[in-house]
């Protein structure tokens, strides 16, 4: 196995799991107008169709430039080498994100959701993954896809992690949003103040 299928298999064994766990979600009491999710969605969506749908491609030599790639080819031309010690060890890096957001969805429990919604007995969670990041599923899957662009070493790759990445961060400004006008603005604040969005330790 190469260290890119490697990177692959970590992703499909999360994407495996976490379908299968779709199941173990509370009842969903409300949720905001479903147009309001149309933007993350659609980013994200694009963002993974670039990721996964093209295969990197070295150029004809290693002097070839980027610039020099016969038309299409350019965009899933590889940027720089990657030895196999680097792949491997950017499978270990999606695994670390895919564990630390699997840490969060275990944490949340019933309350997870694929979408942005209200589930009997919300409330704010900030202990474990929740006191680090208060994303930490997106945190983690954002790395994941971090490690597959490294991989993957492509322009229209990197551009897919940009818009997965992008579209994530959409997702949680209104998920904050709705969670602040659900469960109390100034409890929500408050934790807002404590704790970093997506990023451990980042400045608030």
């Amino acid at each position: 196995m190469t260290p890119e299928m490697g990177v692959y298999s970590v992703w499909i064994a999360w994407a495996v799991s976490w379908i299968a766990a779709s199941i173990w979600s509370g009842r969903t009491v409300k949720r905001p107008a479903a147009g309001s999710q149309l933007a993350y969605r659609a980013l994200t969506l694009l963002g993974f169709v670039l990721m996964f749908g093209f295969v990197a491609v070295a150029p004809a030599s290693h002097q070839t430039r980027l610039l020099d790639v016969p038309g299409p080819l350019a965009f899933t031309a590889r940027l720089w080498t990657v030895s196999d010690g680097l792949g491997w060890a950017m499978a270990g890096v999606a695994a670390l994100g895919f564990a630390f957001a699997w840490w969060a969805r275990l944490y949340l429990g019933r309350l997870w959701s694929g979408f942005v919604t209200r589930k009997e007995g919300h409330r704010i969670v900030d202990t474990g993954p929740y006191a680090l990041v208060r994303h930490p599923i997106y945190t983690g899957i954002d790395v994941a896809s971090i490690a597959l662009v490294v991989v993957k070493a492509s322009p229209i790759a990197i551009a897919g992690a940009i818009l997965v990445i992008a579209g994530y961060w959409l997702k949680a400004r209104i998920e904050e949003r709705w969670l602040r006008q659900e469960l109390g603005a100034a409890d929500y604040d408050a934790y807002v103040r404590r704790v970093p969005m997506l990023v451990p330790f980042a400045p608030l």
